[in-house]
Formats: C-alpha cells, structure tokens, sequence
C-alpha cells in the first residue's frame, strides 16, 4: 500500500489527483492538504467525492506530513515547494512537485520568468524533469520529480520526434496552443469568469508565457544545442484540453513515411502517446478524461515546413495523471496502473 499525501488538493490540479488515485486499491491518501480550507471536510468542497472519503482539509506541514507518507504531491503554486523541501523531509519520503519550481535547470532562468527567489537551488541538479516518455530510468530512481507544465508536455511530445532525429530546424518552431480554462487554476480571476471566457478566444501570455523556458530547455536538450522558439498560448471556452499546432523548416527533404517512421521510432512501445492514422488529427475530445497524448504531423510541400500536432487533457497527462504515472515508476509499478481511463466522450 502506497500512502500519499496532497498539498494544495483543492485545486484543480489536486482534485484530479485526488480522483485518480482514490480509485485505486493499492493507494491510501492519508493527507488533504489546503491552507484555504483546514479542517473543512474534503467531500464539502468536492462534492463528488461524497462518501468517497471523510477526510478532513489538513495544512502544508510537510515536515509532519514526510512521517505518515510515501510520497508527497505538491500541486501548488510556485515558490511554495522549494520553500518547504529539505534534506530532512527528501531523506523520509518522495516528492513529485507539480509547480516549476524544479523544472528549469538554470536557476537564474526561473527567476527571470517566475520573479521569484528560489528557496531551495541545491535541488534543482537532482530534481529529475518528469516526462517519462524521454526520462523512464531516471524517474525510478528519483526521490525529488518536476512534474511537467501542461503546454510543454503537449508541445514537447508533438515536435520531439522531429527535433530529436535533426528532421526539423527547431530555432525555426512556432507553437501555437489553446487551452481550456482549467489550465488558469480555481482561484476567482476576472479573466477566467464564464461571462469573459464565453464566446471568446484570445491569445495570452505573448512572447512572455512562463512555460516558454521550460519548453526551450527540453528542446535544447533534445536537439544537443540551444533552441529558441516562438511560443504562444490562447484560452478557449472549454473546461479541459490542450490542443497544440507547432510549425517548423525542413531541414532536410523528407517524405511522409520517413517522418512517420521517425514518430514511431519514440512512440511504438509508449502506451500513452498514440501516433495516429494518417490524415487523422488531433481533437481535445479524443483524449479528454484520460492519461494519452494524441500526435500526429503533415507535410506542407509548398512551403517546405512540416505542421506538428498534439492533444491532451491539461489535468490529466498534462498534470495529475503524469504525476501519477511518475509515481508508478518511483515504486516500480506498472506505469499505467491505475491511469488506463478510457476517453470521455461525449
């Protein structure tokens, strides 16, 4: 039995944790952690957890929290993480945090984009980036995880391919993404309310998005030299999904079969990326709910660029439910225990 504990699970983030994993047996949440709602009950706020659990809203002590528990998700915002973890706790218990706090290596980067001070750099080296699809041996090994952003683990996972194998000129990559507004977190927002989100698209974020280092960074590492990209989120009316189109130069002259047999040089033995059937591509509709990663790609012959795309479910593979399968790798289970949801629909 695996016992978990949650700080910030009155998120969105949170509460999809907490739905995943209180559908398995071999999992107990012994914390609910929020500062907002200590002491309330987590059913009270979460109504479809209604005799599901009776659990009471707990604070962020991790320090008590790293004697009842395995493994701690922190599904918070940034800055709080870092301020908490030590090599007391890490010596007592895995994390795997889902803020940026350890997702970019350079620490002078996250303080330039986040406008924060970090509270624990020591780790940043250690902390291993949690995509498991380019990461496996290392996550089993880890005891300090980052758990992807939502766009770039879209956008990561619909171009890496590509990148990986030199097909592409990545400094020439354009990533156009939507996203539902989940993706803005629970807290009340003018910019989020139903009335302002309704009936409306709007880009945000541009050329200033905090997940553009993170992806860079990963494509850096992908293409083994700096990678520069323009990256650019809009917000949908839809509670979930990220829908991303990516566009980039050939660098060399390739056919279809060639890029496809390059995706399915990464992907064939991944079991949550599917590479779909040619012609077919990406809907948010197709993954919603679920743990996979839906990519597929075009050739523009006339342009000689190639149009990458990718869908996920920003709470799920693009939050909870990756943190999830990175906590299978850690305990050495099966990395899709617990997570094989079929996609919603309708």
């Amino acid at each position: 039995m695996i016992r978990a504990g949650i700080i910030g699970s009155t998120g969105y983030a949170g509460g999809e944790l907490a739905r995943l994993l209180l559908q398995r047996e071999d999992v107990e949440v012994k914390w609910y952690g929020s500062r907002s709602y200590i002491d309330k009950k987590y059913a009270s706020i979460y109504q479809n957890m209604f005799k599901l659990t009776d659990a009471d809203c707990m604070d962020d002590n991790m320090k008590e929290l790293a004697e009842q528990v395995d493994v701690v998700f922190t599904a918070t915002p940034q800055g709080l993480c870092s301020a908490l973890v030590n090599e007391e706790i890490l010596s007592k218990v895995k994390i795997i945090d889902l803020s940026a706090d350890f997702r970019i290596k350079d620490v002078e980067v996250y303080k330039q984009w986040y406008k924060l001070e970090h509270g624990s750099p020591e780790y940043i080296k250690e902390a291993v980036y949690g995509l498991p699809e380019i990461n496996r041996a290392k996550l089993q090994r880890a005891r300090l995880i980052a758990n992807p952003g939502c766009f770039p683990t879209c956008s990561f996972l619909s171009v890496y391919p590509l990148v990986k194998e030199g097909i592409i000129d990545p400094n020439t990559l354009i990533i156009d993404a939507k996203s539902g507004t989940s993706g803005a977190g629970r807290g009340a927002k003018t910019d989020s309310l139903f009335c302002e989100v309704n009936e409306n698209i709007k880009a945000y974020g541009v050329g200033v998005h905090r997940h553009t280092p993170e992806i860079e960074e990963q494509l850096s590492r992908a293409a083994g030299r700096p990678v520069t990209i323009s990256f650019t989120p809009h917000l949908i009316p839809m509670n979930r999904g990220i829908l991303v189109t990516a566009y980039a130069s050939l660098a060399k002259d390739v056919t279809e079969e060639e890029v496809r047999a390059a995706y399915e040089k990464y992907y064939k033995d991944e079991y949550f990326v599917r590479l779909l059937d040619n012609g077919v591509f990406p809907q948010t509709r197709w993954v919603e709910g679920s743990n996979f990663a839906d990519v597929n790609f075009k050739i523009d012959l006339r342009t000689k660029r190639v149009v990458m795309m990718g869908a996920i479910d920003n709470m799920v593979k693009g939050a909870a439910g990756q943190a999830i399968q990175n906590m299978n790798l850690m305990f050495g289970l099966p990395e899709n225990t617990g997570l094989k949801q079929v996609p919603l629909f309708p």
